[in-house]
């Protein structure tokens, strides 16, 4: 059902600024692409949130399905069949190498939101 929460898009907005910065701005392998990924997830969380009223299960394993999906989908030319690869933005949301510690950093990041608003709503 379409709800439309506030506090939870405040929240994505504030994670995505920060994800903003650290794409043009830190250039630190960890920062950049862990912990980035480990945020990713968390915004993509209280994006869901922000808009549906569904139980926060269903959107932290939405939320891996997603990002499992994109990067898996970066062993392939992904890019090429889109006819993005010149396009920077694009680069940088859907990537362009797999990696297994993305796949990492994806699952904390929803195990961690998953259990923060499990605590908070209990």
């Amino acid at each position: 059902m379409l709800k439309f929460n506030y506090k939870n898009f405040a929240i994505f907005l504030v994670l995505f600024i920060i994800e903003v910065i650290i794409a043009l701005y830190i250039t630190q392998h960890f920062i950049r692409h862990t912990l980035g990924d480990y945020l990713c997830a968390i915004m993509l969380f209280f994006f869901i949130k922000s808009l549906v009223k569904m139980k926060s299960f269903y959107v932290a394993i939405t939320i891996l399905l997603i990002a499992y999906t994109v990067e898996f989908l970066q062993l392939t030319p992904m890019l090429t069949y889109l006819n993005v690869e010149e396009n920077s933005v694009i680069r940088i949301i859907l990537g362009t190498t797999f990696s297994i510690t993305d796949l990492v950093a994806y699952t904390l990041g929803v195990i961690t939101v998953f259990l923060i608003d499990k605590r908070l709503n209990s």
